[in-house]
């Protein structure tokens, strides 16, 4: 086959998935995570139910994979935040804002929905890229004499990612820049 009958075909299939996994999303959403069928997903989509087989056997595997993309944007979302201006100061401090704003997005979601996804493998690796990227942002920044070098990066790391994890349930995002800076502080060299 041609080139670009190739790529006209591709460019379509992804289309088509990502239409798939945007409409689960939005019905599970509104429906909850035991609302869905692949019926609605179909509809939703515009999709028929038999192409819509074609792509995933079932829901789940339509969620997982749609949280497995929402992973993979929040990681370059952060990378390019890391990639900013700034000192590592600044730019851990940018990153770990960011980090918080996006544990907040969670607290919106539905915790059935929180529980089925978590367990996925995927997370694991998510979780294991940021961890090395605020480890690195922490070895410049002590390296800067900005950050503490009396507690190795790798537990500083997962010390922000705990702390952090609490603005699932800030209800502002004064709240949220408030754990920022009680993160950060606890950073600072003595």
């Amino acid at each position: 086959m041609p080139k670009l009958w190739n790529d006209t075909i591709e460019t379509h299939r992804s289309q088509v998935r990502d239409a798939v996994l945007d409409a689960a999303a939005a019905l599970v959403f509104e429906e909850g995570l035991r609302g869905v069928t692949m019926s609605q997903v179909a509809e939703r989509a515009g999709i028929g139910r038999a192409t819509l087989y074609k792509y995933f056997p079932d829901v789940e595997t339509i969620l997982r994979t749609w949280h497995a993309r929402q992973i993979d944007a929040h990681i370059v979302q952060l990378t390019r935040v890391r990639e900013g201006a700034g000192g590592p100061g600044e730019r851990l401090h940018a990153v770990l804002t960011a980090y918080a704003h996006i544990a907040r997005q969670t607290r919106s979601h539905d915790q059935d929905l929180v529980r089925f996804l978590h367990p996925d493998p995927s997370i694991v690796t998510a979780q294991q890229q940021l961890r090395d990227l605020i480890e690195q942002l922490l070895v410049e920044g002590a390296d800067a004499g900005e950050i503490r070098d009396d507690v190795p990066a790798a537990e500083l790391s997962t010390y922000c990612l705990h702390a952090l994890a609490g603005a699932a349930e800030s209800t502002s995002d004064e709240a949220v820049a408030r754990l920022v800076g009680l993160t950060l502080a606890g950073l600072r060299p003595h």
